[in-house]
C-alpha cells in the first residue's frame, strides 16, 4: 500500500509540475513593436550549479569507493 502511495505521489508531482512549466509567457505590449513571446531578462547561469553538481557526485563516489575498499579489508 505504501509503495503504491509512493508511486501515486511522484506521478501528481511530475504532472502538476510539468503542467506548470508548459504555460506560455504572457503577451507583450503590442505597442512596444515586439512579438508576444519575447524572452524576459537574460538567462540563467548555468557553469557554478553545474559545478556544484559535478563535485557533489564526485564527493558521493568517492565515499563509495572508499566504503567498498574498507569492508573489503575487513
Amino acid at each position: 500500500m505504501k509503495k503504491i502511495l509512493n508511486l501515486l505521489l511522484v506521478a501528481a508531482f511530475v504532472t502538476l509540475s510539468m503542467g506548470v512549466i508548459a504555460q506560455p509567457p504572457p503577451p507583450g505590449n503590442p505597442s512596444s513593436g515586439g512579438g508576444g513571446n519575447t524572452p524576459v531578462g537574460t538567462p540563467s547561469p548555468v557553469g557554478s550549479g553545474m559545478l556544484l553538481l559535478i563535485g557533489m557526485a564526485g564527493l558521493y563516489g568517492g565515499k563509495k569507493v572508499y566504503t567498498l575498499w574498507n569492508n573489503k579489508e575487513e
